[in-house]
């Protein structure tokens, strides 16, 4: 998922993290499904703006008409930029797109802020689900006000503020949760696990978001990605040889509830595991053009490897997670993939608002495009509803164990 202007740096921006922050260049990639959640943002200066066509004149005359009306019978008062920012948003509304928006100058401001693994919200990551536009907890993050009220993963988000949000653009409704350390938000949810409606008053605190966690398991290495932010690539990497200090003789990496993240990260990571010229990742425009991104490091990871995937592994995981698979790296395991497979460009206005909107598709190294469909698994395991163990690590574990036996035989 990458595009726009030449020579910038490219990078695929978090999904959402409910008041997280992001880090936007000239240009930005989002390559993340819940957006942010979730495609590929990049921005574009000095966009030259086109007549709407023939339409323009009518559609004028009409806006102009359902105006009057609204100034003469309308019992409250309204101002104008109201009226207009309505109209802008209408407009995106009606491309039927989920991922394409129009922001208003605090929401782009919102979108702006730093993606430094630290925020001011409620603690939780969350997700929207394209079809029905319910946002949903991804994950509920350790210190953070969501854990401590026992939100759990799979709750719906209904009300902020007094405010519905289902359907809302997942970005707008993230703003909502995020504030001033200390401050608190009302937060309505659907509890999955008991089936009630139950709100909360949620103090929101700064939350050190990690990205990457690792650890040894006898002599397999495990690393956890939650999202591809600035540092990641150089934190995988650096787990990576850590691991290999210890003595790993294999690998699993967990991208279960990642929703996404920036695209020089999830390509740095890449890099570092494939050979040098293999294909990353390809993007394609309504044109037919595009860039392809490929690997120029001389390393290349070669101990045995599994990857674990959900429903919630998504966007930039998912170029991971399908460069793994069309190399035959390591075995995929867990369960088909999010399937998010468009690109979206963020386009900044000379008034400090912006545009998203959907500009190209892209693909694995083996020419796939996921979108709609995700990534299917190498060995299918649906998660235990119990909770009281984890049997899709237990089976990547009894995979790359056989597959670490396999090559001591050879």
């Amino acid at each position: 998922m990458s595009k726009m202007v030449e020579n910038m740096n490219r990078k695929f921006l978090k999904g959402c993290i409910a008041g997280a922050g992001i880090v936007l260049a000239i240009q930005l990639v989002l390559f993340a499904a819940f957006s942010f959640a979730t495609g590929g943002i990049g921005v574009y200066t000095g966009a030259k703006y086109s007549a709407l066509g023939k339409s323009t004149s009518s559609t004028m005359s009409k806006m102009n008409h359902l105006k009057y009306y609204i100034d003469k019978y309308f019992m409250e008062d309204v101002k104008e930029d109201q009226i207009s920012e309505g109209i802008y948003k209408g407009m995106f509304e009606g491309l039927q797109d989920p991922y394409s928006c129009y922001y208003t100058k605090e929401e782009y401001a919102s979108l702006l802020e730093d993606s430094n693994g630290v925020y001011c919200g409620i603690g939780a990551t969350v997700a929207q689900d394209p079809q029905t536009g319910v946002i949903y907890i991804v994950t509920s993050l350790k210190g953070g006000a969501a854990k401590e009220a026992g939100i759990k993963t799979g709750d719906i988000i209904e009300k902020v503020a007094g405010k519905e949000v289902t359907e809302k653009d997942l970005s707008e409704v993230v703003s909502m949760m995020k504030g001033k350390e200390g401050t608190k938000v009302k937060v309505q949810f659907y509890l999955s696990k008991t089936k009630e409606h139950k709100t909360f008053q949620l103090e929101r605190k700064q939350i050190e978001v990690p990205t990457v966690e690792y650890k040894m398991d006898g002599k397999i290495g495990y690393i956890a990605i939650s999202t591809f932010d600035a540092p990641t690539d150089e934190q995988f990497i650096q787990a990576i040889k850590n691991l290999e200090k210890k003595g790993m003789e294999g690998l699993i990496i967990d991208l279960r509830n990642n929703g996404g993240g920036m695209l020089e990260s999830v390509v740095n990571m890449l890099d570092y595991m494939l050979p040098k010229g293999s294909t990353i990742v390809s993007t394609k425009d309504k044109n037919g053009k595009g860039e392809t991104y490929t690997a120029k490091s001389e390393s290349s990871f070669k101990l045995p490897l599994t990857v674990l995937i959900n429903g919630n592994t998504a966007s930039a995981s998912e170029v991971f997670s399908g460069a793994i698979k069309d190399y035959e790296m390591g075995q995929l395991v867990g369960t088909t993939s999010f399937g998010k497979g468009i690109v979206q460009s963020v386009i900044p206005l000379k008034d400090g608002t912006a545009i998203k909107i959907t500009t190209s598709k892209y693909y694995t190294p083996a020419g796939k495009n996921i979108h709609g469909t995700g990534i299917d698994p190498d060995v299918k395991v649906e998660l235990d509803t119990d909770g009281k163990s984890d049997n899709q690590y237990k089976e990547a574990m009894r995979l790359v164990k056989a597959q670490v036996k396999k090559a001591k035989e050879k």
